[in-house]
């Protein structure tokens, strides 16, 4: 039997992320691929590594992790806060070094909805005076 130490929900756009923090070695994998294999872009690594190296965790546990919804960049974001929602869980005493990285904040910044009479969130159509 796998004991879950910790478990956090992040949320960034339209994606959640499920994250479950295990003891171990250090390896992630997000949707049943390791990392490396999920994430193709450095940035990306690096957001999601983020929180564990702010709390010097980087090779104390592994994590599993379920992302749905959006795109690549807001599915970091979501794995970024849920692995630092989890960490304070294990650890509550790392809340305040991940409280000054801004890493339990979520995010609010959310695509605005198209207006009706208009040809996107704010884009119009193009005015005619004739």
């Amino acid at each position: 039997m796998i004991k879950n130490l910790g478990i956090g929900v992040g949320r960034r756009k339209t994606s959640v992320a499920r994250v479950y923090v295990r003891e171990g070695k250090g390896e992630i994998s997000i949707n049943g691929l390791p990392m490396e294999q999920y994430f193709t872009v450095p940035e990306h690594k690096v957001a999601v590594r983020k929180p564990l190296m702010v709390t010097a965790n980087e090779n104390k546990y592994d994590l599993v992790i379920n992302v749905t919804g959006g795109g690549i960049n807001g599915q970091a974001g979501a794995i970024a806060h849920g692995i630092a929602r989890a960490l304070c869980q294990v650890d509550p005493a790392s809340h305040t070094s991940l409280k000054a990285n801004g890493l339990l904040t979520r995010d609010p910044r959310m695509v605005e909805r198209k207006k009706y009479g208009q040809r996107g969130a704010r884009r119009r159509f193009q005015f005619s005076k004739r």
